[in-house]
């Protein structure tokens, strides 16, 4: 009988507040914080912002400086194993937030994702208000920061019926390339429309409440770095549909979504675009006069576009007519819509830390203000839009001190005089002074006369954050006194708030910001190289460079924050930890050699034993009491090749409730020690003591007389972790190696050597009271192994980055792995029940829809760019640039939708031959005059064939169905037009049944037109849509209008006083349908 396990899957994960840029496979958004806000919201204390943190999302409440809420999404494995409901183990790349009517309408989420795919959750109102509630936030299961697999309910977003029904929305369209960019139709008449832009250089744009891709948009050559939606009125592209989008190629594209071509190029930046937006220009003093018709129809569309080379250039969308001259307008290129204004450029004495490239441009939401941030820079540039008067001022002064320079250079011409130039210098040219007025480098010649992005936006201030800024957001509300604030996603994964105050009115100097509160309690500025866990399984310590974190394990909250330091308050770097029996004290291992102790209840270092060795100590292991004894010992290995052995005793004096460190015992050995642990016998004179060192063996010694007793080799490579089962009958190690060794602690034999990781082994825990055991290596994934039967049983992804430490509870529940993605991922054991051929087989179907799906990725413009070099079409090759498509359609084949598509057939051919039973068993009960009724079948789950093909219909995501109808041979098609007729008349599935049909006849014209036996049904198909069609358009107009005539009436008698005693409620809506 095949031994059988208890399959681990990860329940949740933290330690994380901002993952941007964390690690390299996960590619840099600028779209990487955004705020939950709705129109209903006044008070910004009620606008949480949210943060990417790996496969999750995370709320903060900036008031009070604490999480509110995680959004996630479970994770169904292939085959229909496991729980599914695990966390994802992707990772999220950007994300943007849709905005909302009124408080009823849900708030519509939309991120991307490392894999490719785009996926929009949809968020409850009310859940939203309990998270944004005032009450306490202890309780972390109620207020979704938990999610646990050990009991029966799930708290992402409420219980788990309720996130089963928020399940999100999944658009599959990029292939395999990340999403670096999603952003919502936000303008006025759009409901519903999300763009994505991928590393392929592909845009796509989705219909989210038809939950379909509506076609996507190729031309850039390089990776998508910024999309931003315009609908100019008032200008020289009046009534167009626009999207905007810039890439790492260099171009910024102009597209009509309603032509779905591209109207302009944008050229002339001297390196990659890496960002851009684009807003409404609203200065302050005319926020309150946009409300009219007049200035609404005149709106100021302003696109800032940041550029490898520095320069942020910004571009107008204008109404070229109003300023142009009649000469201007016969040599203006009617086909542009956005037209170069200029760059922003910062005052002479401000100097930026960085010479690098922008990394971020974002509008304020009222598009007052304009923020600018370089990349691997602290500080954010803040620009603010001057009224329509103060631009005019600054440009006749512009002008007037223009001329003044030119009348001054004709004086000085005129009287000879003239500077002395070198011999190396170029010929003064005639505009050498107008291109000396402005050190922004100008693309195009501009014409002085016009109104310049230096006299729209005036510099305003700076953000200065401690660390280097990923990503900023500005607050959706103003402060009081008129000042803004801004959110800071560091790069030391954390986030700050900033204050920006309105400078006063005489004020000639940049007004500085002020740091309101910062969020990094919840983070870990780098990777993480310890996790422990302390007796009860209730507490974990997390160690990372020079920062130490206590954490509960039920909760996820961090208890305690503390600052590695030695007695001279020098920095100290971590690289081990432990609790010491009882749970109340730490050990941490430095890289300066030093031992700390630190009390977990105050978060205070209490003992410091400085130069405990000459080197890093790699390792520490805690030797527990035997049962006659009560003095611990603790034992670590260095870089300074000595094993030593420390006895825990208490403190003299006023720290005697405080332990510390005694040196007792030195082993010297002849290279450097990576690991060393204890063995688990409480028997003193059984009790071994493991050490690896840097020749790649194992040496075991006795650990009362320290004498040596076996020599265990067989590595390649260092070894660098390494333990022994509960009951001291084997020793499983790992090494740089890649390999796993399974020893035997009776005579040192190998048992049998193990494969499996691609990078070298960092970690290895046995499970307690087993021989099973977790590693974790520097390929990102950890694995679960079988040390009896020497086989894999499961492998364990979802970390981004290598995996340095693993922590196994006690009772083997949970599982607790840290690494370099900055993050701790909980691992729990589920009742669902591993097989491991199954899983074998599992593992090969993932690694061969990974190959079927690099092939898929292909655009059909590439196909046919190949097809013109081959010769195929008869085309030139001159002519490849014109013929390539700019367009195509949004969604491509998938698994998804190519088994769909069988589903579909599989559910026709039984339609097909239950209809032929009905009509043999009919024809049977008439000649025997019997009773026509027929048992269901079982099959078809007792329905009719027609009803039943409606079902399998309905069971096909919207966005797989096109798709999927396409994999139908043309056989199949005429028989499912055929029970979409029987739907149609029997009235059912209306709008499925129409949108099938039409894109069959769309998809398989020629053969239907060639096939006479169709022209009967498609009439009959063509009369049935019409009719159906049109009795719903009917319903669902008099319900609009009846539903607008009760809202009418129930304004009008809101107002008023109702005397139950006179009239009844019959009286109140007597009015109701007359007039």
């Amino acid at each position: 009988m095949q031994h059988t396990y208890l399959r681990y899957e990860c329940a949740d994960a933290f330690s994380l507040s901002c993952s941007s840029g964390s690690t390299p496979s996960v590619p840099h958004s600028s779209s990487i914080l955004a705020f939950l806000r709705s129109k209903g919201k006044s008070n910004s204390s009620n606008h949480p912002v949210l943060s990417l943190a790996g496969s999750q999302l995370i709320g903060y409440d900036l008031r009070r400086g604490e999480p509110l809420m995680k959004i996630g999404h479970r994770e169904v494995l292939s085959g229909g194993v496991g729980t599914g409901r695990a966390l994802n183990s992707g990772q999220i790349v950007c994300l943007d937030v849709s905005e909302t009517n009124n408080r009823d309408n849900d708030v519509k989420v939309a991120t991307g994702w490392v894999d490719g795919s785009v996926r929009v959750f949809s968020l409850d109102p009310k859940e939203m208000a309990r998270f944004t509630s005032s009450g306490s936030s202890d309780d972390a299961s109620q207020n979704g920061l938990v999610h646990s697999l050990l009991h029966g309910n799930s708290n992402f977003l409420g219980s788990s019926d309720e996130f089963a029904c928020k399940e999100p929305l999944l658009l599959n369209g990029h292939g395999s390339s990340p999403v670096q960019f999603v952003v919502f139709d936000k303008n006025k008449g759009s409901v519903g429309r999300l763009a994505s832009a991928g590393s392929d250089g592909v845009v796509i744009l989705w219909d989210v409440v038809a939950e379909t891709g509506l076609f996507r948009l190729l031309g850039h050559r390089g990776p998508v770095t910024g999309i931003s939606f315009i609908c100019p009125t008032g200008s020289s592209a009046s009534g167009m549909d626009g999207l905007v989008t810039s890439g790492a190629d260099g171009l910024v594209k102009v597209w009509d979504l309603n032509g779905q071509c591209c109207v302009q190029t944008l050229t002339g930046h001297r390196g990659s675009v890496g960002c851009l937006d684009c807003s409404i220009l609203c200065p302050p003093g005319e926020a309150s006069s946009n409300a009219s018709d007049d200035v609404e129809s005149k709106k100021k569309w302003r696109l800032v576009t940041g550029c490898e080379d520095g320069q942020v250039r910004v571009w107008s969308v204008e109404d070229l007519e109003a300023e142009s001259t009649s000469e201007d307008k016969e040599s203006a290129d009617n086909d542009e819509v956005f037209r170069y204004v200029g760059s922003l450029q910062p005052p002479a004495n401000f100097s930026s830390s960085s010479n690098e490239g922008i990394a971020s441009v974002h509008f304020h939401h009222n598009g007052h203000y304009v923020g600018v941030c370089r990349a691997n820079d602290r500080v954010i540039e803040i620009y603010a839009a001057r009224s329509e008067v103060e631009a005019q001022k600054k440009r006749r002064r512009r002008l007037r001190r223009r001329r003044e320079k030119q009348s001054v250079a004709a004086n000085a011409s005129e009287k000879g005089e003239s500077k002395k130039r070198g011999l190396l210098d170029d010929p003064e040219s005639d505009d050498e002074q107008d291109k000396a007025e402005s050190k922004e480098d100008q693309l195009v010649e501009l014409s002085p006369d016009m109104v310049k992005a230096m006299d729209e936006f005036e510099f305003r201030g700076t953000i200065r954050a401690t660390h280097k800024i990923r990503g900023f957001a500005f607050t959706p509300v103003l402060e009081r006194g008129g000042g803004i604030r801004v959110v800071v996603a560091l790069a030391t994964n954390a986030l700050e708030v900033h204050s920006l105050p309105k400078p006063s009115k005489n004020a000639q100097v940049a007004v500085t910001s002020e740091k309101v509160s910062a969020l990094d309690m919840y983070g870990h500025p780098t990777g993480i190289r310890s996790v422990s866990l302390s007796s009860e399984d209730s507490m974990a310590c997390t160690v990372s460079k020079n920062v130490v974190k206590i954490w509960n394990v039920s909760s996820r909250s961090c208890l305690r924050s503390i600052a590695a330091a030695s007695s001279g308050n020098a920095s100290c770097y971590c690289l081990c930890a432990a609790f010491l029996p009882g749970n109340m004290h730490v050990v941490l291992g430095t890289r300066e050699g030093h031992l700390l102790l630190i009390d977990v209840a105050s978060g205070d270092i209490v003992y410091r034993e400085e130069n405990a060795h000459d080197g890093a100590i790699w390792s520490l292991d805690i030797r527990q009491p035997s049962p006659g004894q009560d003095t611990m010992s603790l034992v670590t290995g260095s870089a300074d090749k000595t094993v030593k052995f420390f006895e825990v005793e208490s403190q003299e004096g006023e720290n005697s409730r405080h332990p510390m460190l005694v040196h007792a015992r030195t082993l010297q050995m002849s290279d450097d020690v990576m690991c060393v642990r204890f063995s688990h016998s409480t028997d003193p004179t059984k009790r071994l003591v493991f050490v690896a060192s840097l020749d790649s063996t194992i040496k075991v010694f006795f650990d009362d007389s320290l004498k040596f007793f076996l020599s265990l080799y067989g590595h390649k490579l260092p070894v660098l972790a390494f333990d022994s089962s509960d009951d001291d009958t084997i020793l499983a190690s790992g090494g740089a190696d890649k390999s796993i060794k399974i020893f035997g602690l009776d005579f040192g034999d190998t048992h049998r050597t193990l494969y499996g990781h691609e990078d070298s082994i960092t970690d290895l825990r046995f499970v307690k009271r087993t021989h099973n055991f977790f590693t974790c290596s520097k390929d990102s994934t950890v694995r679960f192994w079988d040390g009896d039967r020497f086989q894999q049983i499961l492998l364990l992804n979802g970390h981004a980055s290598e995996v340095c430490s693993l922590a196994v509870s006690r009772t083997g529940a949970f599982v607790l792995s840290g690494g370099m993605d900055r993050q701790v991922r909980v691992w729990e054991r589920t009742k669902d029940i591993v097989f491991l051929d199954e899983e074998r087989e599992r593992e090969l179907e993932e690694v061969f829809d990974k190959v079927d799906g690099s092939k898929r990725d292909e655009n059909t413009s590439d196909v046919l760019l190949r097809a013109q070099k081959d010769g195929d079409e008869g085309l030139d090759a001159d002519d490849e640039t014109d013929e390539k498509p700019q367009s195509e359609a949004a969604v491509k084949q998938s698994i998804l939708s190519v088994s769909a598509g069988d589903r579909i057939m599989e559910a026709v051919e039984l339609a097909d031959e239950e209809s032929k039973e009905i009509a043999a068993f009919k024809k049977l009960q008439e000649d025997k005059s019997g009773d026509n009724r027929r048992a269901p079948n079982p099959m078809l789950f007792g329905m009719d064939p027609s009803q039943y093909v409606l079902w399998v219909l309905r069971s096909v995501k919207s966005v797989d169905l096109e798709q999927s109808l396409l994999v139908l041979p043309l056989k199949h098609v005429e028989r499912l037009m055929h029970y979409l007729i029987l739907l149609l008349r029997a009235g059912k599935g209306i709008e499925l049944c129409a949108k099938i049909s039409v894109f069959l006849i769309k998809a398989h014209q020629a053969q239907i037109v060639a096939n006479r036996t169709m022209m009967t049904p498609l009439r009959e198909l063509q009369t049935l849509v019409r009719m159906r069609t049109t009795e719903i358009r009917d319903t669902a107009g008099f319900n609009i209008a009846a539903m607008r005539i009760i809202a009418r009436i129930a304004n009008e008698k809101k107002n008023e006083r109702i005397n139950y005693e006179e009239k009844s409620m019959k009286d109140i809506w007597a009015g109701l349908g007359k007039a």
